[in-house]
C-alpha cells in the first residue's frame, strides 16, 4: 500500500513481485472499491518486454480501491485465489489507450506492464476516465504530504533554534535546582512545548532518512519505469507497424466494397433487364393466351373440315369433270380452228378465182360494150 504521500513500502513491492501476494492485494479494512468494471488481463512478457501474455483465462473483475487512512489509491483483480493486479496508483503513471478497446499502463513498482482488454470501447473509456480522476486525487494527496512535511521541517528548525536560548536563559539564571525554586507556570508550559517540538524534530529526522530511502526507491523506479516506457515505445512502434498493415488491409477492403458496389449496380441493372424481361414475358404469356383462343377457334373450325374435304372431293369432281369438257371444247375449238383455216385458205382461193373471173367478166363486159356501141353505130347508120 501506498501512504498518502506518494511512497510506497518498499518490503511489498519487492517481495510480491509484478502481481504481489494474496494478503498483500486483498483490500483492507480501511479500503472501499469506488468503480468496478470486467475485462481480459494481460502482462507483459519479462523475457521479451514486447509480447502480451494472458493473465487471466476469461474476462474478470478489475476494481479501483481508496483507502481512507493511508488516502491511496490501487487497482485490484483477482481470478478466483490468484491476485492478477495489485498497482498502486501514483501521479507519474499513464493510463494508454493502444486501440479501440485495449489500454495499458506502466507500474515501476511491480516492474510491469499491465494490458486490460474490454468488451466495448465504452467501457475503455469509462476506465481510463477513472484512472486519469484517480491519478490526479494522488497528485492532490501528494501535494498535501509534501505540505505536511515542508511544515514539520519548519517547526523542527524552530525548535532547533529555540533550545538553545532556553538552555542560555536557565544557565544565566542559575542551577537547575535554583530554576525549580522559581519556574512558574509560564515556563512549565515553554517545558512541555519544548518536549513536543524536540520529539517532532525526532519524528521530522526519521522522516527524512525514510523520505531518502522512499526518494531512492522512486529513483530506482523511475529507472525501472523509463526502461519500461522504452519497452513500451518499441511495443508502440510494432503497434505502428500493425496499424500501417491494418490500414493496408483497410485500403484493399474499400478496393473491395467499391468492386462490390460496381457488382451491386451491376445487379440492379441485371435486376431492371429482368423486369425488363418479366413484363416482356407477360406479353408473351398473354400474346400466348391470344393464340390459344385462336386454337381453339381453329379446332373448332377443324371440326367441319371433313364436311369441307367432303365438298372439296365434290368440287374436285366437277373440276375434272369441267376439265374434261373443257379439253373437249378446246379440242372442238381446235377442230373449229383448223376448219377457219380452211375455210380462209378457201376463201383466198375463192377470192383469187373471183378476182380472175372479175377481170374475165369486166373483159366481157368492156366487149359488149364495144359491141353495143357498134349496134348502136350500126342503127344510126341505117
Amino acid at each position: 500500500m501506498c501512504r498518502a504521500g506518494g511512497g510506497c513500502k518498499r518490503a511489498e513491492s519487492e517481495s510480491e513481485g509484478p502481481v504481489g501476494a494474496a494478503a498483500g492485494a486483498a483490500p483492507e479494512m480501511g479500503e472501499q472499491p469506488i468503480f468496478t468494471t470486467r475485462a481480459h488481463v494481460f502482462q507483459i512478457d519479462p523475457s521479451t518486454k514486447k509480447n502480451w501474455v494472458p493473465a487471466s483465462k476469461q474476462a474478470v473483475t478489475v476494481s479501483y480501491f481508496y483507502d481512507v487512512t493511508r488516502n491511496s489509491y490501487r487497482i485490484i483483480s483477482v481470478d478466483g485465489a490468484k491476485v492478477i493486479i495489485n498497482s498502486t496508483i501514483t501521479p507519474n503513471m499513464t493510463f494508454t489507450k493502444t486501440s479501440q478497446k485495449f489500454g495499458q499502463w506502466a507500474d515501476s513498482r511491480a516492474n510491469t506492464v499491465f494490458g486490460l482488454g474490454f468488451s466495448s470501447e465504452q467501457q475503455l473509456t469509462k476506465f481510463a476516465e477513472k484512472f486519469q480522476e484517480v491519478k490526479e486525487a494522488a497528485k492532490l494527496a501528494k501535494d498535501k504530504s509534501q505540505e505536511k512535511l515542508e511544515t514539520s521541517s519548519n517547526h523542527s528548525q524552530e525548535s532547533g533554534c529555540e533550545t538553545p536560548s532556553s538552555t542560555q536563559a536557565s544557565s544565566v539564571n542559575g542551577t537547575d535546582d535554583e530554576k525549580a525554586s522559581h519556574v512558574g507556570p509560564a515556563d512549565t508550559h515553554l517545558k512541555s512545548e519544548n518536549d513536543k517540538l524536540k520529539i517532532a524534530l525526532t519524528q521530522s529526522a526519521a522522516n527524512v532518512k525514510k523520505w531518502e530511502i522512499e526518494l531512492q526507491t522512486l529513483r530506482e523506479s523511475n529507472a525501472r519505469l523509463t526502461t519500461a516506457l522504452q519497452e513500451s515505445a518499441a511495443s508502440v512502434e510494432q503497434w505502428k507497424k500493425q496499424f500501417s498493415i491494418c490500414r493496408d488491409e483497410n485500403d484493399r477492403l474499400r478496393n473491395k466494397i467499391d468492386e462490390l458496389e460496381e457488382q451491386c449496380s451491376e445487379i440492379n441493372r441485371e435486376k431492371e433487364k429482368n423486369t425488363q424481361l418479366k413484363r416482356r414475358i407477360e406479353e408473351l404469356e398473354s400474346e400466348l393466351r391470344e393464340k390459344e383462343t385462336e386454337l381453339k377457334d381453329l379446332r373448332k373450325q377443324s371440326e367441319i373440315i371433313p364436311q369441307l374435304m367432303s365438298e372439296c372431293e365434290y368440287v374436285s369432281e366437277k373440276l375434272e369433270a369441267a376439265e374434261r369438257d373443257n379439253q373437249n371444247l378446246e379440242d372442238k375449238v381446235q377442230s373449229l380452228k383448223t376448219d377457219i383455216e380452211e375455210s380462209k385458205y378457201r376463201q383466198r382461193h375463192l377470192k383469187v378465182e373471183l378476182k380472175s373471173f372479175l377481170e374475165v367478166l369486166d373483159g366481157k363486159i368492156d366487149d359488149l360494150h364495144d359491141f353495143r356501141r357498134g349496134l348502136s353505130k350500126l342503127g344510126t347508120d341505117n
